[in-house]
């Protein structure tokens, strides 16, 4: 065969609206809408929703804001639970080719300032329950250009409310067209979401997302769970979390019903797996432990098996053991923000059902394999960036590489640099790969403590207690803890003849952390130091009891 002929698949060929379209998770809900009309998409106390419903308000909330002024490439931020409004803000905001940026509802004042300019917010979308904080993270803001705020109304919500914004939720709807006519992204490599990690040195950074990689761990996590169509999903894991893990999406590619929860509480879950037949829910360990460790009157009348997915800590036998003895299949996914959330899963096999839950445990606690559509995960010797041997010893750092990878840090060019170092994604976390390729987590090389799901900075707890003029030096490390996973755990050398408590101590953090990032232990004498004057965290990991806390 001639050379000319062998590379006929190699001409060019015509790309066009025919034969390319950007891949965004949008198109999920346009579809739903179209084929099931009249099938239920939310529940949310009284409320129940169509998908034709929803995909209307979307696009009413798309018109509303492009006729407010919002460009393309804006960012839109909401502080909202989960509630009928943040589902639609993951397709309206977008879909007015504007950037979605889910603030944590857990942060004070200060870190939502530096996130709404950071991120240069042009709106906020406001529940009642979080209008306090928010109108004082207004008055924190450095940048001088006007914010639209917006206030949203919930029935569920059994509190005080105060008006802070020039319109509700429902007005600024009321401004848009049901018909709007809105566009596919023009690049699929456009951002649909900004997302701030914790920050583990000063500020936290923005992590941004974009309509492929969206969509791709939306569809993943369809593959990964094998989920039907017209599933109910539990709202249990926050949507300002890595964007829910992208369920937001997901559930409208499988014109399945969201079921809101305002708060999340085991009487609250178990009440609505009965009463809307929930099939699947995804949380942090903390939830799923609450769970098992709920009294057994909460736990009758469910007849029907569950999913449920868990990601932030391995989980234990009596976790595994909890749910089972429940009918709940617990699926263990890991993951970053900078992956989209999971982006890993710990596939489990037919004939690891046979083996006690013990051993089960150890396997299940292991970080797994790549999500189908991601491109792969590897553990690698981050200074060689050569894969160390898969002998379940041999220590790496976890990497990934795929189209489920963040853009980059928002306005930080040198980190985005740094992460994406020889062509991989660097997590940061240390681990071994077993000879059958799953990959499991031994240490973290940074100092973040894992609680309840949330990631806490140390550094960002030590400079709060360096504020204290009694402290010479601090050190803050994991504690574990059988509700939290982890707690914040304070080792603390006082100055000279200072005299002060460890209550002393906690009011202080009160006054300048969200609350669970306050130590929950804090612990006086001098620290272990190296030569050279560095306090030897290790030493202080051994004494809080967490030097082993993540291996199983």
């Amino acid at each position: 065969m001639s050379k000319t002929t062998s590379r006929i698949h190699e001409q060019d060929l015509p790309k066009t609206p025919a034969n390319h379209a950007p891949f965004t998770p949008l198109s999920f809900l346009e579809r739903t809408a179209a084929v099931y009309p009249d099938r239920l998409a939310i529940v949310h106390g009284s409320l129940r929703q169509t998908w034709s419903q929803t995909h209307d308000r979307c696009r009413q909330l798309a018109s509303a804001l492009r006729q407010r002024g919002i460009a393309i490439g804006d960012t839109v931020a909401v502080m909202l639970p989960n509630t009928p409004p943040m589902v639609e803000a993951h397709f309206g905001i977008p879909m007015a080719g504007a950037v979605l940026n889910t603030l944590n509802t857990r942060l004070d004042p200060e870190a939502i300032a530096f996130m709404l300019d950071h991120g240069e917010a042009r709106a906020i979308v406001v529940d009642p329950e979080f209008s306090g904080t928010i109108a004082a993270a207004l008055k924190l803001r450095t940048r001088t250009e006007p914010i639209l705020v917006v206030d949203t109304e919930d029935a569920l919500f059994t509190g005080k409310a105060e008006r802070i914004g020039s319109l509700t939720y429902e007005q600024l709807l009321a401004e848009g067209d049901a018909n709007f006519d809105w566009h596919m992204p023009e690049d699929e490599w456009n951002a649909i979401s900004l997302n701030y990690t914790s920050g583990t040195t000063g500020n936290p950074k923005g992590v941004v997302y974009h309509h492929r990689g969206a969509a791709m761990n939306a569809v993943s996590n369809i593959l990964e769970w094998d989920m039907p169509k017209h599933a109910t999903y539990l709202w249990t894991l926050p949507m300002f979390h890595c964007n829910g893990w992208c369920f937001p999406w997901t559930v409208a590619a499988r014109a399945a019903v969201n079921v809101c929860l305002r708060r999340v509480d085991p009487k609250a879950i178990f009440d609505a797996i009965r009463t809307h037949g929930v099939t699947h829910y995804c949380g942090a360990p903390i939830v799923h432990a609450a769970m098992v460790a709920a009294p057994a009157e909460l736990k009758q009348g469910i007849a029907h098996q569950v999913k449920a997915m868990v990601a932030g800590a391995a989980p234990p036998a009596a976790m595994i053991e909890g749910m089972e003895q429940m009918g709940f299949d617990l699926t263990h996914v890991y993951g970053l923000t900078e992956i989209y959330g999971p982006a890993a899963v710990c596939v489990k096999h037919a004939e690891w059902d046979e083996l006690d839950v013990g051993e089960r445990a150890r396997l299940n606690a292991r970080q797994g394999v790549n999500y189908h559509l991601q491109r792969g995960i590897a553990v690698m010797d981050p200074l060689t960036m050569q894969s160390v041997p898969a002998d379940g010893e041999t220590m790496g750092e976890i990497m990934f590489r795929g189209n489920i990878t963040m853009k980059g840090y928002l306005k930080n060019p040198k980190a985005t640099e740094e992460a994406f170092r020889g062509g991989w994604f660097h997590t940061g976390d240390l681990a071994v790969m077993y000879p059958d390729g799953y990959v499991k987590i031994k240490d973290r090389s940074k100092d973040i403590i894992i609680s309840g799901g949330e990631n806490i900075s140390s550094i960002e707890v030590e400079d709060v207690l360096y504020r204290h003029p009694a402290v010479m030096a601090a050190a803050v490390v994991a504690k574990p803890d059988e509700k939290w996973g982890e707690t914040p755990c304070a080792f603390i050398e006082l100055k000279a003849g200072a005299q002060v408590t460890a209550e002393d101590i906690v009011q202080h953090c009160r006054q300048h952390l969200a609350g669970f990032k306050v130590p929950r232990a804090v612990v006086f004498g001098e620290l272990p130091k190296t030569s050279t004057g560095k306090i030897q965290k290790f030493e202080l990991r051994k004494q809080a009891g967490s030097a082993t806390a993540i291996n199983v």
